[in-house]
């Protein structure tokens, strides 16, 4: 198992920085390791979708999420794989004044046997700030 957080300080505020988190389906235009999105159910707080990542290969996996409006996302692996059994994360959004937004990135990720661990360290060193970076520049563009 491994686990990384970052935060990361945006001009925009939490509420367009918690629309483009929740817009699970526009991932793969702006996020590069994302190629695939699919939302196969929403309702009031919550979401699931399947997910195609490629990072060696491409993994697909079903994530369930809960949304609190302009505050967070925490998501958890309903369906890992035998190379990717876990991709548990959150978003914490910290209102920081004058248009101004903190947010914070968890990942919690666990692989399967004979996984190199250059793809953990990908996942959740390399990949991780480019996630942040990604978001910031979608929402500043906004």
């Amino acid at each position: 198992m491994a686990g990384a957080e970052q935060s990361i300080e945006i001009n925009a505020t939490p509420e367009v920085v918690y629309g483009i988190i929740t817009a699970y389906e526009h991932y793969p235009e702006f996020l590069e390791d994302v190629s695939a999105v699919r939302v196969l159910e929403r309702g009031d707080g919550f979401a699931r979708i399947e997910q195609t990542l490629s990072l060696v290969k491409e993994v697909t996996m079903t994530l369930k999420l809960t949304e609190v409006p302009n505050e967070r996302v925490t998501w958890v692996t309903e369906g890992g794989s035998r190379f990717l059994k876990k991709n548990d994360g959150s978003w914490r959004l910290e209102d920081l004044g004058n248009g101004r937004t903190r947010a914070t990135y968890g990942l919690d990720v666990e692989v399967g046997m004979w996984v190199p661990k250059k793809i953990i360290d990908k996942m959740t060193g390399s990949t991780l700030p480019k996630t942040l970076e990604a978001f910031k520049k979608r929402a500043e563009a906004q």
